[in-house]
């Protein structure tokens, strides 16, 4: 079971109307299209995809809409995290029952309190069904002393890996020599995941893979076979692009999505994305052919 969570994961786009409602005709083109181009699988409501800002049937539905879309070509991650415990093992359960290849959460989101009280969260979720889980870490936002935590982590049921979305490429490493084998690692920083690699990482779950999958995952294993030039360069082109988007990263996926694939992700849902800018047409494309120029893709898809 572990050999298929590795790779690049698109951490998917939950696309929306205008009254934040999931738009379920746009969520299967994104499901086709990431398939299309090879990603080894699809991580589902997380933040990208404001999983905690739906209500726990929306969450169902999507869910059992992507499984559907899927058919098994390509592994299903969940993330079931929610604000009460209880409707936290409730999606883990439906997950189980839909097929899904494994669940994901967050830490407790409010009442966050100590290591302890995560690590009983993440067991009552765990406990819940005999998916592989896969806790979900801010950085060492309730870790504590790494070591420590890991191995408290091991002794819950059914935990084979985490999504670590930190910038710390310590922490990775922290985490890989202290588990070993024991848990497959995925990279959360999308502008990491060639030096996530070298820090025990065994894959990459990101935003930007929704937007240019084809470009990452070609990079990243060029990478891994040693490649280092052309990771070189086109990780400081993905970083620029990154840093340049973020303050109104929303409205760049959204109109990047509607050109290059004919997909609307729709708005956020409020508070998220308020106030951001519109970008141009030509901005947005141009963008796009940098970074793809920078894989070696392109306007045929060629090498």
């Amino acid at each position: 079971m572990k050999e298929i969570f590795k790779g690049l994961w698109s951490a998917m786009f939950t696309p929306t109307d205008e009254a934040g409602l999931p738009q379920m005709e746009q969520l299967e083109k994104l499901v086709h299209l990431l398939i299309a181009q090879g990603q080894d699988g699809l991580y589902v409501l997380g933040s990208t995809g404001q999983g905690v800002l739906f209500t726990e049937a929306q969450r169902k539905m999507v869910l059992e809409m992507v499984i559907k879309t899927a058919g098994g070509r390509v592994p299903v991650m969940v993330q079931v995290g929610a604000l009460t415990t209880a409707e936290s093992i409730r999606l883990a359960v439906h997950a189980a029952e839909c097929g899904a290849d494994a669940i994901s959460s967050v830490a407790p989101i409010y009442f966050s309190g100590s290591v302890a009280n995560a690590l009983q969260h993440y067991r009552k979720i765990a406990e819940a069904t005999d998916l592989p889980f896969f806790p979900y870490q801010l950085g060492n936002n309730t870790m504590g002393d790494i070591p420590s935590f890991i191995e408290q982590l091991l002794q819950i049921p059914n935990v084979a890996g985490m999504k670590l979305t930190t910038g710390q490429l310590m922490e990775i490493s922290a985490i890989h020599l202290q588990a070993g084998d024991r848990l497959q690692l995925f990279s959360g920083a999308d502008e990491l995941m060639c030096h996530a690699s070298l820090c025990g990482a065994n894959g990459a779950i990101g935003s930007f893979y929704n937007l240019w999958g084809v470009a990452c995952k070609r990079v990243l294993e060029a990478f891994k076979e040693g490649d280092f030039g052309r990771a070189k360069n086109f990780m400081l082109e993905f970083q620029k692009t990154i840093l340049y988007v973020l303050p109104n990263i929303w409205t760049f996926f959204r109109k990047a999505m509607q050109l290059k694939y004919g997909i609307d992700i729709g708005p956020t849902k409020a508070p998220l994305g308020l106030n951001q800018e519109e970008w141009s047409d030509a901005e947005v494309l141009a963008l796009s052919d940098k970074i793809e120029a920078a894989a070696g893709i392109t306007n045929t898809g060629s090498q």
